[in-house]
């Protein structure tokens, strides 16, 4: 009799788990498991970024867009200038970026991502926007080093477009450089325009170079002036490279 009661009891338990299960299935497909989905996300909880923090994430990546984006602009515009420049003097040279710069030498030298293997060589003229920039002294297949005319070390033969008036001019340091006079009262104003002589030897006649900003007729040995370099030598990205040759420029 004993036996008959147990066997009813766990027939009775298993048709409860059963019912117990079906219910729960049906509930669960007609919720679609919202609950479990509920459960889920209370547990995980604390290991999601807050509203606040993921509003904080969007908002800097798209700063971080937006950066980029105006980087890429300003690349593009800088190339265009070039171009355009290069155009208007029917320079035929090799355009190379800008890829290496020390802040210890920063109005020293520059390095550009072009080399041999794009014809360039040492000795030639390196050019932008606004004038003259350098010229190079070392090359590898694929890059060249570049001394800027605002090296201390650097010397250029020049000359007063207005009056003619010949001298040498070198490297500050920074975007000015110091022209000497071959004569002793040279005819010179401040606003004249300043650009390379037939009388250099490192670089051909006629490359823009600056103006003038400052004079000092009193300067021993010799009459002198401050220049202010036209080429933007402190924010080079892009430049123009050519042989070192009379017959590449067209003024």
């Amino acid at each position: 009799m004993q036996t008959l009661r147990r066997r009813s009891l766990k027939m009775m338990r298993k048709a409860a788990l059963l019912i117990l299960a079906v219910s729960a299935a049906f509930w669960v497909r007609h919720t679609q498991g919202s609950l479990f989905f509920e459960i889920y996300n209370w547990l995980t909880l604390p290991f999601q970024p807050s509203v606040v923090k993921q509003e904080i994430f969007v908002n800097a990546r798209i700063k971080e867009l937006e950066i980029q984006l105006q980087e890429l602009e300003q690349k593009n515009n800088s190339l265009n200038e070039l171009l355009n420049y290069t155009k208007t003097k029917n320079l035929k040279g090799v355009i190379a970026p800008v890829i290496g710069r020390s802040a210890d030498y920063w109005w020293n030298k520059i390095t550009l991502g072009r080399g041999s293997n794009d014809g360039i060589q040492e000795g030639f003229i390196v050019m932008a926007t606004g004038g003259l920039v350098g010229r190079i002294t070392s090359v590898t297949a694929n890059t060249s080093q570049v001394l800027l005319v605002s090296d201390p070390t650097s010397k250029a033969g020049v000359g007063v477009v207005r009056s003619r008036q010949m001298g040498f001019m070198k490297g500050r340091g920074d975007d000015q450089a110091v022209m000497e006079f071959f004569d002793d009262e040279p005819n010179i104003k401040v606003g004249d325009v300043v650009s390379t002589s037939a009388y250099s030897q490192l670089f051909p006649a006629g490359l823009p170079v600056g103006t003038v900003e400052s004079i000092n007729l009193s300067n021993s040995p010799a009459p002198e002036a401050i220049i202010k370099l036209s080429a933007p030598l402190n924010i080079l990205e892009w430049v123009n490279v050519y042989p070192n040759t009379p017959n590449q420029i067209e003024s």
